[in-house]
């Protein structure tokens, strides 16, 4: 049923741990099947320099997680915006067909992450700007 990438991933994920002092964090969840992540990133010269997640789900949305941190880190916050759920599926050696929306999970809360982190650099730079 399972790739062995993916039993690998769920059996030791991968930056599996909380961040509090993390630049920024995005989380994204899946109602219809209950399954919820968090991801926190870190972030030096526009590269994502550390990222880590906690989720609660299954063992698909646990290995496409901790998957998702080891395609982001390291790539500059363009590039990972880019990650796609197929490149997930694809790193995983794929998932079956009723898991491919855990694929999902990991991409959103990234993307949230770098959002959020964007908005906050913005929102530091105006207030820098506003004491002049």
């Amino acid at each position: 049923m399972y790739s062995d990438k993916v039993i690998e991933h769920f059996m030791c994920p991968q930056n599996a741990y909380s961040m509090p002092d993390a630049d920024a964090e995005g989380s994204f969840g899946d109602p219809t099947c209950g399954d919820y992540l968090t991801i926190y990133i870190k972030v030096k010269d526009n590269r994502i320099s550390e990222i880590s997640f906690l989720v609660f789900g299954c063992t698909a949305a646990i290995a496409t997680s901790s998957m998702t941190t080891v395609l982001a880190k390291g790539k500059a916050l363009d590039e990972a915006l880019e990650i796609s759920e197929e490149d997930v599926i694809h790193a995983l050696d794929g998932l079956p067909e009723n898991k491919v929306h855990c694929s999902n999970l990991g991409v959103s809360a990234l993307r949230n992450a770098i959002n959020n982190y964007i908005n906050r650099m913005e929102d530091s730079h105006e207030n820098s700007n506003s004491g002049r």
